[in-house]
């Protein structure tokens, strides 16, 4: 069976801060930080992914699955944790995954400059394959990951 979680989507239209409101959650944030409910996740702090990057968006998926990526490539120790979070302003869709692997946001990825509120955690989202996991975080560690920075 082929997974189509993040299958191209050929009626895309671009999210940007002037349409965001016609984007359904819930929406999601993957790290290995520990949170709690009322927390909100902010910019200017350093990437989960490469910690001489100090981020000037906050990023986040209406896709557990997705966010469930980021959370389990994040540096750091701890265990993945996937938040169901509400944005607190506009937000746009995320370019570094938006039309650069398949046409439109196929991951359902978005950033933000405002912040995110924390309103739970999910216990458990569909994993990606070991092996993928491995291959990717070689691919970043060689300055390839460009779907993840």
């Amino acid at each position: 069976m082929q997974d189509d979680t993040f299958a191209p989507d050929h009626d895309w239209t671009p999210v940007s801060a002037g349409n965001c409101d016609r984007v359904a959650g819930p929406f999601y944030h993957g790290t290995k930080a520990a949170l709690a409910p009322g927390d909100l996740l902010t910019a200017g702090f350093q990437s989960n992914y490469d910690h001489s990057v100090v981020m000037n968006h906050i990023y986040f998926a209406a896709i557990a699955k997705g966010a469930g990526l980021a959370a389990e490539m994040a540096r750091g120790s701890g265990r993945p944790r996937v938040y169901v979070v509400v944005p607190m302003g506009d937000f746009e869709d995320d370019p570094n995954v938006t039309n650069k692997k398949f046409p439109g946001n196929p991951t359902r990825s978005y950033r933000s400059r405002h912040p995110l509120k924390v309103v739970g955690e999910i216990d458990s989202w569909e994993r990606f394959d070991p092996e993928f996991l491995k291959h990717l975080r070689e691919r970043v560690a060689a300055g390839m990951g460009e779907i993840i920075n």
